[in-house]
This record gives C-alpha cells, structure tokens and sequence, in this order.
C-alpha cells in the first residue's frame, strides 16, 4: 500500500495523510453484493440516544462479505480489488467457475487475475482457504475461525494477521496480532497471507469534517465535563480529574474487565506473556 501526503495549500489539506488507493482497480461495486445500511445516529428502537457521538455521514451501503468461504474445490478468479467503506481492508471481488460471485477480503500481493480457491486440502497459497490442519507450520493466515462453519471472526483489519505455531491432537497453537498464544480446533478455517492495507494506522485525517464524513461527531473530554456528567469532572482549572476511568465509572489503563469464561482454557499466553 501507498499513502499519499497532500500539499498544505488548504488548513485541512496541511497535515493530511491519506490513502493513494494504488491497489484498488474500481469504484463501482458489484450491485448484487450490496446490502442497505441505514443510519442509526446512536439513537434505538425507541428513538432515545443510546450512543453518543454518532450521527451524520456520507451514506454507505453494505458489502455482502464471504467470511465462510464456504464454497469448497471451485476456481475463482479475482475481478477488482475494491474499497468497503464498512472496514479498514480492502476486498477483493471474485467470480468463481459457475458464475458465482463474492466478496473475500483482499490479502497483501492478491492481484487481478490471481486464482484463488477454498477448500480442505487446496495448496496454502495466498488467497486460498484450508483447514488448519493442513497447513504447514509457520504459516501466516486471516479471517480465522472460532468454531468450524461458523466463518472467520479473527485477525480481519488492515494489516492484521496470525501465525501458525504448532500442531496438537485436536488444536493448532496460533500467535495472534496481539501477541496471545490460543489454541483453535484443527478443523476450523482460515486464509492464507497478510490482510491488506496495512499502512492504515498511518494514515492522518487533517481536519475535524473527514469524521464527521464517517458520521464520528466531536468528543467531549471528561475532565471539561462537570462531576455530575462524569467522574473526572469538576475541579478548579485544568485539573486532571484524578485516575483516568469511564463514564460509568470502571477504571481505564490497567484494570483487567475479562471474566471467567470457557475459552481461558484455550488461551496458552496472554499478550503481556503471561499464563491466565
């Protein structure tokens, strides 16, 4: 991926990084593979404001991915690489050998024209689906699955992707983005390569309108709040407001909000090296 810095002939254009769009090849989706998006402004069924700092934007509609890759010994051809306003990667449209269309999201090095294919045993090359199982070690893969059929659920931003470590009886050992080590059943899928547009972190939006463009609107700081509103409110000055914490009152930066649940087993190594 390409990042492009603008030349500050505007206030907004001056510390903005943007995106060069090198690998993308269209701007015009496939019709059939989109969805309805509408636009909630973080308010519910009721109509009350549930979430805060929501509302606006350009309007978007949905593109209808393929996480499963369910589709098992069928060629597919890529036919465009494309932008989904909806994620940080991009996606890449295939058209398999009977006609079929979907959308995969796109790996790193995944061009128009490259061959990719889902299956158990199919070869582990970048853009293909496979089993675990049948992958050799040090593999690096995304959009992997928790359990078996139920579609990839991990490792599926920009730039994000998971190692194969090691081999059990029923469990692969994987080292995720975040540095965890966990076990997933043997059986579960998932893509081969690097998940595309990974300089997406650095891109820098130069001015306050591009979010509201998303539909992001301006954040209000606690500590400019009063204590009724917040817990790091109040106080004489700029005063820091005491231990960074939430709205609601849990405390941010170190406290641990994961619970007891059945997936502890699977986790070998948390990200801070540590056994739970």
């Amino acid at each position: 991926m390409a990042l492009r810095k603008y030349k500050p002939v505007t206030a907004g254009t001056r510390w903005r990084i943007g995106n060069a769009y090198a690998e993308v090849t269209t701007n015009k989706p496939e019709k059939s593979l989109l969805e309805a998006l509408p636009g909630t402004g973080g308010r519910n069924v009721q109509g009350r404001r549930a979430m805060r700092y929501i509302g606006g934007g350009n309007k978007t509609q949905y593109r209808i991915i393929d996480f499963k890759r369910n589709k098992h010994d069928i060629p597919a051809t890529v036919k465009s690489i494309e932008y989904d306003p909806n994620r940080s990667a991009f996606i890449a449209l295939l058209a398999y050998a009977d006609g079929e269309k979907r959308y995969i999201i796109a790996p790193q090095g995944l061009q128009v024209g490259s061959k990719v294919i889902s299956g158990v045993t199919v070869p582990p090359e970048v853009g293909n689906a496979l089993a675990l199982k049948n992958m050799p070690l040090g593999t690096v893969i995304h959009n992997i699955e928790l359990q078996p059929g139920r579609g990839g659920a991990m490792a599926r931003s920009a730039g994000t992707y998971a190692q194969l470590n090691a081999k059990e009886e029923k469990y692969c050992v994987l080292k995720m983005p975040s540095g965890e080590l966990r076990k997933i059943l043997s059986t579960c899928m998932a893509t081969v390569g690097i998940v595309s547009n990974s300089d997406h972190a650095l891109q820098s939006m130069g001015k306050a309108g591009r979010n509201r463009w998303k539909g992001i609107r301006p954040r209000t700081r606690g500590v400019a709040m009063n204590p009724v509103d917040h817990p790091m409110g109040g106080g004489e000055g700029k005063s820091s407001g005491g231990h960074p914490r939430s709205r609601t009152g849990k405390y941010a930066k170190g406290l641990k909000t994961r619970k007891h649940k059945g997936s502890d087993k699977l986790i070998l190594q948390r990200k801070n090296g540590r056994k739970l």
